[in-house]
């Protein structure tokens, strides 16, 4: 699921400028035939045609773009709510929708005061009414515009994760798994000395043997689960929905600022359901006494990659698995926009 695709959403007056404008140049080119007073019923019918189908289009555009949870593979589904408010995004669909609604209604009653009216100045006053009713509706659902484009950008940060054998970096904070992964895949993500520096999940692709390898690094993680932040539980969903090995990474110098204690009681966290391969990182840096005392068997990055070898040849045909899990649909809870 590609969300790079979400277009902004327009806010209030964008919609506004956009649909006024295009009604006044449209009324300006266009010729009109008849009398004077039927000139200037087409002229207004088409302003106010042109307004409402405007904001329509564009509000219908938003519902269109977002995702639908039943289309989602259950770890989007998560994702969206460990990082958006679900209840408010799916408010403000309702309002969106609602607003469609009352455009039309709107616009339908101020056609026929357009053609009952005798006088060409109440003609106009009658568009200027109607411009006023239109901004009053788009003014109450212009919060509910805000957090939209606010989710739009959110979900933009998601990765492309395909379903696909994927290898998951784990560990501390400021431990290397960004610097992995640009070793392993031969991208650039961001890289700093100082904690959190991934705040979302990045994807890298590697092949072994010319099968194609997802690989995953995710947020560093702090082992207290009954207080992960939004960030921490985003590596805990790669981890559990996505991974189908882990590399755990180490880093012994102390320059993390996590014991090596605390690093092996994260290790033991992971249990036994994944493939777990340790890493030492920062072995340039690290005292080789701490090195020669190391008793947990680890590996380098290239028997790493033999280990994927005898891994990848067990994934069945295609390199690919069903969408990770079906989505759990819970009652009355899903991002489409009709619900």
């Amino acid at each position: 699921m590609n969300f790079q695709k979400l277009t902004p959403v327009d806010q209030q007056k964008a919609l506004l400028d956009l649909a006024f404008r295009k009604a006044r140049e449209k009324g300006q080119q266009k010729k009109f035939v008849g009398n004077w007073l039927q000139k200037i019923r087409y002229k207004e019918n088409l302003k106010l045609d042109i307004v409402k189908d405007t904001i329509i289009t564009r509000l219908q555009k938003v519902l269109a773009e977002f995702p639908n949870t039943l289309d989602l593979p259950d770890f989007y589904v998560e994702l969206i709510r460990l990082t958006i408010d679900f209840r408010e995004l799916k408010k403000s669909f309702g309002a969106l929708d609602w607003a469609i609604k009352q455009l039309g209604v709107v616009h339908r009653v101020h056609i026929q005061k357009v053609n009952e009216e005798k006088e060409g100045s109440k003609v106009k006053e009658v568009t200027k009414q109607y411009y006023g009713r239109i901004a009053s509706i788009l003014k109450q659902i212009n919060p509910q515009l805000k957090y939209l484009e606010d989710s739009r950008r959110i979900m933009r940060t998601y990765p492309d994760i395909k379903p696909m054998f994927s290898l998951c970096l784990y560990g501390f904070p400021n431990v290397g798994k960004t610097t992995i992964l640009n070793k392993l895949t031969g991208t650039k993500a961001k890289v700093a000395a100082y904690s959190f520096t991934t705040k979302s999940i990045n994807a890298g692709y590697m092949k072994i043997n010319d099968v194609k390898i997802q690989v995953l690094d995710v947020p560093g993680t702090l082992a207290r689960k009954e207080k992960f932040n939004d960030v921490e539980l985003q590596a805990e969903l790669v981890l559990k929905k996505v991974a189908d090995v882990v590399i755990y990474i180490f880093d012994l110098s102390g320059a993390s600022g996590y014991s090596i204690k605390k690093q092996e009681q994260l290790l033991q966290n992971l249990g036994k359901k994944k493939k777990v391969f340790p890493f030492v990182n920062k072995q340039d840096i690290t005292d080789e006494a701490i090195l020669k005392e190391f008793k947990i068997k680890h590996y380098t990055l290239e028997e790493i990659k033999e280990e994927l070898e005898k891994e990848v040849k067990e994934e069945p045909k295609g390199n690919s698995k069903e969408e990770f899990e079906e989505p759990k649909e819970a009652a009355g809870e899903n991002l489409d926009p009709s619900f």
